[in-house]
């Protein structure tokens, strides 16, 4: 099917910004939602093909802001092809859309590293449908040692001058998202924040022990959202709040968080959604490359990573990054009685308002991308649209 074609999604209950609706038509148009048909609206007739999502709920398409890799594939080695398979493989979790995830690394790795991301956008228009990938996060390099959490921190950096930012690739495309997870009390760290959000650059606080008065400069300087909220930060105390006090009683602070049940202890979850809501909470995978494989010891940042019923640990017995997909977290946070509106806001709408794309896509609305999903009751995929595509089908 290309872009140019109508596809008619019919009968499903169809995540709207705010409310669910009873059985409805949507038709895609050119790539785009064209019409949402609620009560026996009629709906164009012509040359459209038309597919059953009887008994489904289609979400908007997931977007993965932090994800490393996953099926064997670790984007600090990947190759375009690599990604493409990771893209694949995304789409079949309801993944529409992700930005390889970059942990501190040589500046040549760094540069092979965005020259395969910058290639896979170029071809990607091309292949057949799979989660786009929308540009790059940088994990560090300038984060807090003592917040090292799996990365590698004898690449971690001091900020001492734009210098160090030129050293940094870059992607080419003007319209390529660029995110950085930093810790703002490292040597520089207020200035870099500001030089970062001059270059238009999303600065996300993570791997940090900052004292809410340093948090304070650095969202006064543009700094803004958290990275997987609670893990890799100096934990909450009565006496120090610290990162996690500060982050929920700002409200003009979003963070994401990693879902699965161990890296946040579910009550915990339940606590960051009473404190920040869903409006100010994004769901993200953390996945590492292998995701997707099953229990095993694997080769990952130059260690041993072994996985077991689901949880990662390197040799120093860390949690070394997650094995989930944002389908995962989607269910995870369904299950703790969530709304779909509210997950939907969490898994979609968040991720692309903080990304600049709110106006394009993360919500199922006329006019917006036909970037969908279709999910059964037991929480599996059944339909994923990209761009109007199908590009994943299990009906």
């Amino acid at each position: 099917m290309s872009d140019t074609e109508k596809l008619l999604l019919r009968g499903a209950r169809v995540v709207l910004p705010a409310r669910l609706s009873g059985k409805a038509n949507l038709l895609v148009d050119n790539g785009r939602i064209g019409l949402i048909a609620e009560g026996g609206i009629a709906v164009p007739v012509g040359p459209i093909k038309t597919i059953d999502l009887d008994g489904l709920t289609l979400f908007p398409g997931f977007i993965d802001l932090h994800i490393h890799g996953a099926i064997g594939v670790d984007t600090m080695e990947a190759g375009a092809e690599d990604l493409h398979r990771v893209s694949r493989f995304l789409a079949t979790k309801g993944v529409t859309s992700w930005l390889p995830t970059l942990v501190p690394a040589p500046a040549k790795d760094y540069e092979r590293a965005l020259g395969a991301i910058q290639t896979t956008i170029n071809q990607q228009a091309d292949h057949e449908a799979a989660a786009r990938v929308l540009g790059v996060h940088y994990e560090g390099p300038f984060v807090n040692t003592a917040q090292c959490g799996a990365l590698r921190s004898n690449y971690f950096r001091a900020f001492t001058g734009v210098e160090e930012l030129e050293s940094l690739a870059v992607l080419e495309d003007p319209t390529a998202a660029h995110m950085m997870t930093m810790a703002p009390e490292i040597e520089g760290g207020i200035d870099l924040v500001r030089h970062l959000v001059d270059r238009g650059w999303i600065v996300s606080i993570g791997h940090t022990r900052a004292t809410p008065d340093v948090l304070d400069l650095a969202r006064e300087a543009g700094a803004n959202h958290m990275t997987h909220f609670m893990n890799a930060m100096s934990p909450l105390h009565h006496r120090k709040p610290g990162p996690v006090g500060w982050g929920l009683v700002n409200d003009d602070v979003t963070c994401d968080v990693i879902a699965d049940g161990v890296h946040v202890d579910p009550l915990m979850l339940e606590l960051l959604l009473r404190c920040k809501t869903a409006e100010r909470v994004a769901l993200i995978s953390d996945a590492v490359a292998p995701a997707g494989l099953g229990d095993g010891d694997y080769k990952v940042w130059g260690e041993t990573i072994t996985v077991r019923d689901g949880r990662t640990s390197n040799q120093r017995g860390s949690i070394a990054g997650s094995v989930i997909t944002m389908l995962d977290a989607v269910r995870k946070i369904l299950s703790l009685g969530v709304t779909a509106v509210d997950v939907a806001r969490m898994a979609s709408m968040n991720p692309a308002r903080l990304l600049g794309r709110e106006s394009e896509g993360g919500s199922i609305e006329e006019g917006k991308r036909a970037d969908l999903v279709a999910v059964d009751d037991k929480g599996n995929v059944r339909l994923t649209i990209v761009g109007g595509r199908v590009g994943f089908e299990s009906l």
